[in-house]
C-alpha cells in the first residue's frame, strides 16, 4: 500500500488527510509545511524530494490556486505520482473527465459531460452542472453552484454559496 505526502498542514491538508483515512487507500500520510509552527509535520515543503519513491504519491494541499499549480508542475517535472481524490459521498458522472490532481469533496456533484483540468477542487456540497469546463486550478468553494454550459477560467475561485448562472463564461 502506498503512502501519501501532503504539502501543507492547514485546513485543506487536514481535510484531505481525513478523506484518505476514511477511504483507507494509503498506509500513511505525511505532512510537510514551511510554517515552523505547523503541528505534526516531518519537514518543510522542499524536503519532498527525500520522500520520493515508487510507493509514494504526493499532493500540494494548498487552497491557493497559484501555489497548488506551481507544486503540481514541480511534481510532474520530478516524475512524482500525483493522485486525484473523490470522496465516496460525492456524485461524479461517468461522462465527466477529471484531470490529474483533482479533488472532489463530500456531497459535491460533478454532472454530465463536465471536464475538470488539473488541480481543480470541488469543495463540500458544491455543484457543477452539465457541460461545464473548469480550467486548471479552479476552486469551487463550499456550496458553490455553477449552472450549465460554463467554461471557468484558470485559477478562478468561486466563493462559498456563490452562483454562476448558465453561460456566464460561455464555452
Amino acid at each position: 500500500m502506498k503512502r501519501l505526502v501532503l504539502l501543507g498542514a492547514g485546513g485543506f491538508a487536514k481535510t484531505l488527510a481525513d478523506l484518505v483515512t476514511q477511504t483507507k487507500n494509503y498506509q500513511s500520510v505525511i505532512f510537510l509545511d514551511d510554517d515552523v509552527n505547523a503541528k505534526n509535520t516531518q519537514g518543510v515543503c522542499a524536503d519532498f524530494i527525500k520522500f520520493k519513491n515508487e510507493d509514494t504519491e504526493m499532493y500540494p494541499a494548498f487552497g491557493n490556486n497559484d501555489i497548488r499549480l506551481k507544486w503540481l508542475d514541480i511534481f510532474a517535472r520530478e516524475h512524482i505520482s500525483i493522485p486525484s481524490f473523490i470522496h465516496p459521498t460525492a456524485y461524479v458522472s461517468s461522462t465527466a473527465k477529471l484531470g490529474i490532481g483533482t479533488v472532489i469533496l463530500p456531497k459535491a456533484v460533478v454532472n454530465t459531460n463536465c471536464r475538470l483540468d488539473r488541480g481543480c477542487i470541488v469543495n463540500c456540497g458544491a455543484v457543477l452542472d452539465h457541460d461545464c469546463v473548469l480550467q486548471e486550478g479552479v476552486h469551487l468553494c463550499i456550496g458553490a453552484l455553477v449552472k450549465a454550459e460554463n467554461r471557468l477560467p484558470a485559477k478562478l475561485k468561486v466563493e462559498a454559496g456563490q452562483v454562476i448562472l448558465n453561460r456566464t463564461y460561455p464555452l
